[in-house]
């Protein structure tokens, strides 16, 4: 069984305020992939109008949610299940769909692994290549459950992120369909975290997922949608599996501010298409600048965010302290297994904050050759 080792994450601009003595507001965060553009106009309104709601327990069916991602997605309602954010689904899947044996495509979200050491399962872990870009390894997979035996220790169970977290990287949708076919037969669940599919929909295979009988789709409302507040997330399954998904969550999961910016933010699909645009626009002028910096290896990436890594002699963990105490926060990639020391991941962020971490990255390096 694999042992929880400690799971650092992007996003914890409290503790880093708290350290440099500084507002929130100062402090800049690239370890967080969010919509640079924040929230919908249309969901400050919401949030405004709906004051109301809070002197009475939210929705636990959230319907009205429920009702427009399955108008989105032209799917039965009863195939969708709402949570606390992905991540409470990624916990519930394991003993919802009794899953002993995990097989997780590294390097990735470190909670996948995580949640089934909570549930007391086991964790196989498969590698993408650094010298393939770290593509995803669909054909391996594939071959490792044609191979495999049934029996106590057989893996029920694959996880992948498309496009993974945290190298960016994403596999097309007759790939992963492949997968799901041999899966099928061999009895797998397959569980595809689309967290950040809205960056590349073509690649998504959400819209067949309730088609499939051993497919579930994560997909967040938190991320492009610039909520991660509220903690909105969703499975999209046969709506047997999502019956048992429901089983193993807690009541009212979904608060109900949560759900009403939600739903406020999927009907503003303007707001969508800008955000898309904005982000494929800069994120292919932050990729530039990265790539130019002295030594540095930059990545393919589908989603808000660019992996890389630091010039040999550059630690992540050593460049990650050097921002922070300027106020600048990325991800460190160091721990996450199948990455090496010099990793790090940087969200696409407003041009001039991500200029000032262009100028910071490049003096803290030729302070370094110095």
């Amino acid at each position: 069984m694999a042992r929880l080792k400690a799971r650092p994450h992007g996003g914890d601009v409290y503790a880093a305020s708290r350290e440099l003595q500084r507002d929130v507001t100062e402090v800049l965060d690239f370890s967080a992939s969010i919509n640079p553009l924040g929230p919908s106009p249309r969901v400050w309104r919401a949030i405004t109008g709906a004051r109301h709601v809070l002197s009475h327990y939210p929705d636990p069916d959230c319907w009205a949610l429920r009702q427009a991602l399955a108008t989105q997605w032209q799917c039965e309602s009863a195939q969708i299940v709402l949570g606390n954010g992905s991540m409470e689904l990624i916990y519930a899947l394991p003993h919802a769909l009794k899953i002993d044996h995990l097989l997780v495509v590294q390097p990735t979200f470190s909670e996948y692994a995580a949640a089934m050491v909570c549930h007391g399962g086991h964790v196989t872990q498969v590698c993408a290549d650094r010298d393939e870009q770290y593509a995803l390894p669909v054909e391996r997979i594939c071959s490792l459950l044609h191979r495999q035996k049934n029996g106590p220790r057989a893996v029920d169970g694959v996880v992948f992120c498309n496009p993974n977290s945290p190298t960016g990287q994403s596999c097309g949708a007759q790939d992963v369909l492949e997968l799901a076919r041999v899966a099928q037969r061999q009895g797998v669940w397959l569980i595809v975290d689309e967290t950040f599919a809205d960056y590349c929909q073509e690649r998504s295979v959400l819209p067949l997922a309730s088609s499939l009988s051993r497919v579930v789709v994560l997909r967040s409302l938190t991320k492009f949608y610039g909520l991660p507040g509220l903690r909105v997330g969703y499975a999209v399954a046969r709506d047997s599996v999502v019956r048992k998904l429901r089983g193993a969550l807690p009541p009212w999961s979904v608060n109900a501010m949560g759900q009403v910016a939600a739903l406020a933010a999927l009907h503003d699909t303007a707001h969508a298409r800008k955000s898309l645009q904005f982000v494929m626009k800069e994120r292919t002028r932050l990729a530039g600048l990265l790539a130019g910096l002295p030594g540095c290896t930059v990545f393919p990436a589908h989603a808000n965010f660019i992996f890389m890594e630091l010039p040999r002699g550059w630690q992540a963990r050593k460049m990650t302290e050097r921002l922070r105490r300027e106020g600048l926060l990325i991800r460190d990639c160091s721990t996450v297994p199948g990455a090496n020391a010099r990793s790090i991941r940087i969200a696409v962020r407003q041009p001039r904050d991500n200029d000032r971490l262009i100028q910071s990255l490049s003096r803290l390096l030729i302070e370094n050759r110095s």
